[in-house]
């Protein structure tokens, strides 16, 4: 003897069906806000980014030949935002020569002092690969400002780690060139840094009033 089903068994068991017939396109959808949600991230960061690492010796070279090098000292990856100022560029500087990232010989205590109490040197070399993001597979870098004005950014950067510093401490890579970066990484040490998004709006604030 056959017995009808429920309407509202057969309603559960119709819903479960086309759920799971819907799961693969809900999850591509999940998949495809959440990229979304990544890549409007990416478009809100607005800071100036340095890489910093603390290096036994570091040199750049371009067409074979050895343009600059230091020895004990940091090397600095700088990344510079379509939107960057004057006031990112203090900032990132202002941190990276007071990083107290070496030990203090006297008293044998470790993160003591910064690169200057060493005397060591600096060594910045422009990334603006540092502003990259993946668009599928291929990264995209539209968001780190145009070469053409971030050329004279980057030497007026050089320049206040120079004047802050000392001028034959600091050196630099060469801007716009295909460059082969050499490091010996104590410790190994690596730093992150990026200024502070409250400075785009005082820059904005002091503009406006």
């Amino acid at each position: 003897m056959y017995r009808l089903a429920s309407s509202s068994s057969f309603s559960s068991s119709h819903t479960t069906l086309l759920h799971n017939k819907l799961s693969p396109f809900l999850l591509r959808r999940n998949r495809r806000h959440q990229s979304q949600r990544l890549h409007r991230r990416n478009y809100q960061v607005r800071a100036m980014r340095a890489v910093i690492q603390r290096v036994s010796s570091s040199s750049v070279t371009v067409d074979g030949r050895i343009v600059s090098e230091i020895g004990p000292g940091l090397l600095v990856l700088i990344g510079i935002h379509e939107s960057d100022t004057d006031c990112d560029a203090d900032y990132i500087c202002r941190k990276v020569l007071n990083m107290r990232l070496f030990s203090n010989e006297t008293t044998g205590k470790g993160w003591d002092q910064n690169v200057m109490q060493r005397n060591y040197g600096v060594l910045l070399v422009s990334q603006f690969t540092l502003y990259g993001f993946l668009k599928g597979n291929k990264p995209d870098f539209h968001v780190a400002m145009p070469p053409d004005k971030a050329k004279s950014f980057y030497a007026s950067l050089v320049e206040k780690f120079q004047k802050v510093y000392n001028p034959d401490a600091v050196k630099d890579g060469v801007f716009g060139a295909m460059m082969q970066v050499n490091l010996v990484n104590d410790g190994p040490v690596t730093m992150q840094l990026e200024s502070p998004q409250s400075s785009k709006s005082e820059t904005k604030a002091s503009t406006e009033s």
